[in-house]
């Protein structure tokens, strides 16, 4: 069967160059569109619970919280862990799922029993779900500074919640823009007491009268004149002056109205904090987390970040920054644009080597050539996949390299062998037909064997593909990406290596013999065989001595599950005691 292949390939060598073509032109689309990131995502599939529960010590948002909603997400199909986290007025769910799960699934199930607990819940707690991101959707980080002055942490941010968060969540692969430091600002009431018991009038009044006061109401419609009037009532409170003129009831000995401002003091002031950002010791600032989606393109995700922040920065007030404090594109370049170098270098010392074996420039070629053609399929094949291109995916396709070029050079050396044979017997120069035939001959000679060889090194890493959870997940794309490298490789050694061979093995081959490199190699190699094969037992005691002693450093070395990484960034985040003041 696979002599036929090869037969064929080489009759119809004009279709084998065209789909040549059209897998180049596939693989550079691949190679541009592939998603871009530092490392595999390792995080488990999860969806996060939040509640608040305002004012509540966390024993309380426990037992009315968190414990419902804990045991009602242990029968959520699929689930592997729930765990509870509560603290003083909110609480946290994690619901951990199987591998494999679908994200959006997972979320669509935990929805639909949200709704059968809601019932079991305090009045006015209401569930949200968490972003649809995972543990290492953190991608990008800035902080707002003015260095002027002329603006306190509360402008500082209120900009970044109205100006900078919307924009930004409009960025294609954004889940979420949190905003942390500085203060909230808020309407603060302070009631006097004394007052309340003087006019004789109930908090739950005042809350009422606050809450009634600040919206609009519609009136339907007035036609005057031909024309349709629409009647509204404006009501939402604008500043504290409406606030203060707000009436919570009627004096009943003087019948005047009583307002707010009569038994409350009114301010704008800071909502309670639980944390603050301080930014290289220069003081506190306002900052903000950009959150990727699940399963999205890191790379053009930070992209976008970063021009929607450009254009955002013209809108400003005079003094105000922004300043990036956390880039992982700033890592995902580094890092992949060091293992592309990497490849590139590979391949060019790939080629070296062809060219000092072979000692012909256009056999050499045929490998050369070769090799980005089967990169390219591979990366076709990731991008369909939905595999994007990180350290272990890229560096499964850098394992395989040198392997992928075995099956190209073992099948030029048997071309130049029967090339040469013919040659001879012929005692004249060969035509363009023979030469093809020699080339026919050559590839089906040694062609099948090679396949069936390069399809063993594929299934090698098929081992890899049943670790489980994290494990899985960052050895997975190394091995997903070895594995279509070489079948790449094993396909391109019977369609593409012999229609190569027919068009670039042209002019005077060498000899084999006339190779001072393989005439050194051969001087090393054939005592050195012949004292190995005469001292056969010696032989086999020395590798099993050398087995025994390698044992000793195997049991003794040590281990850890990934090697460090330094992605040259720090991020400080301290927790304190309960109870301490910011």
């Amino acid at each position: 069967m696979i002599a036929s292949i090869i037969q064929w390939s080489i009759t119809n060598r004009f279709l084998v160059l065209i789909g040549t073509a059209l897998v180049f032109v596939a693989g550079v689309w691949a190679i541009k569109n592939t998603p871009l990131d530092a490392i595999p995502d390792l995080s488990d599939v999860q969806v996060i619970v939040f509640t608040e529960y305002p004012g509540q010590a966390p024993q309380v948002v426990e037992d009315q919280v968190t414990y419902p909603l804990t045991t009602a997400m242990l029968s959520v199909p699929g689930t592997t862990v729930v765990r509870g986290y509560s603290f003083f007025g909110f609480s946290f769910v994690y619901i951990i799922f199987e591998d494999g799960i679908d994200m959006y699934w997972a979320r669509s199930r935990v929805l639909e029993y949200l709704n059968y607990v809601a019932g079991r819940l305090p009045s006015g707690v209401t569930p949200t779900l968490g972003p649809d991101a995972t543990g290492v959707g953190w991608i990008y980080e800035y902080a707002l500074v003015d260095r002027t002055g002329k603006h306190d942490l509360s402008q500082l941010r209120s900009i970044q919640d109205w100006y900078l968060r919307y924009p930004l969540q409009t960025v294609s692969g954004v889940s979420e823009v949190a905003s942390i430091g500085g203060y909230v600002k808020q309407y603060q009431v302070e009631v006097d007491p004394d007052a309340l018991l003087a006019y004789n009038i109930p908090l739950s009044k005042v809350k009422y009268a606050i809450k009634r006061s600040n919206s609009d109401v519609g009136g339907r419609l007035i036609e005057m004149g031909e024309t349709e009037y629409m009647v509204s009532g404006r009501g939402y409170i604008q500043s504290v002056k409406d606030l203060e003129m707000t009436p919570i009831g009627v004096d009943k000995k003087s019948g005047t109205p009583i307002f707010l401002k009569n038994v409350a003091h009114i301010q704008l002031g800071p909502e309670i904090r639980r944390g603050v950002v301080e930014l290289n010791g220069i003081g506190e600032v306002v900052g903000g987390v950009v959150i990727m989606r699940f399963g999205e393109n890191a790379m053009a995700t930070i992209e976008g970040v970063r021009e929607k922040l450009e254009e955002l920065k013209e809108g400003l007030p005079e003094g105000v920054e922004i300043i990036p404090v956390y880039d992982r594109g700033d890592l995902i370049e580094r890092a992949v644009d060091n293992l592309k170098e990497k490849l590139i270098e590979e391949s060019i010392v790939v080629a070296i080597i062809c060219l000092i074996f072979l000692m012909h420039a256009r056999s050499a070629l045929v490998a050369i050539l070769t090799l980005p053609i089967g990169i390219m399929m591979a990366f076709i094949v990731m991008n369909w996949q939905g595999i994007n291109a990180n350290i272990m995916s890229l560096g499964g396709i850098a394992i395989a390299i040198g392997a992928m070029i075995d099956g190209a050079i073992v099948m030029i050396e048997n071309a130049h062998k029967h090339l040469e044979e013919a040659e001879h017997a012929k005692k004249a120069p060969l035509t363009i037909d023979e030469r093809w035939i020699a080339i026919g001959d050559a590839s089906r000679e040694v062609g099948p064997a090679l396949f069936f060889s390069l399809l063993i090194i594929t299934v090698s890493f098929v081992p890899v593909f049943t670790l489980q959870a994290q494990e899985g997940r960052l050895f997975s794309p190394l091995a997903f990406t070895k594995t279509y490298a070489m079948a790449s490789a094993a396909i391109l050694a019977v369609t593409l290596v012999p229609v190569f061979m027919g068009y670039f093995i042209r002019g005077k081959i060498p000899k084999e013999s006339s190779n001072p490199v393989n005439r050194l190699l051969h001087w090393v190699h054939s005592p050195s065989l012949s004292v190995a094969m005469r001292y056969r037992k010696t032989t086999i005691f020395g590798a099993l001595v050398l087995l025994v002693i390698g044992a000793y450093p195997l049991m003794h070395i040590g281990s850890e599950f990934m090697p460090p990484l330094d992605e040259g960034d720090i991020l400080y985040m301290p927790t304190t005691y309960p109870g301490i003041s910011i």
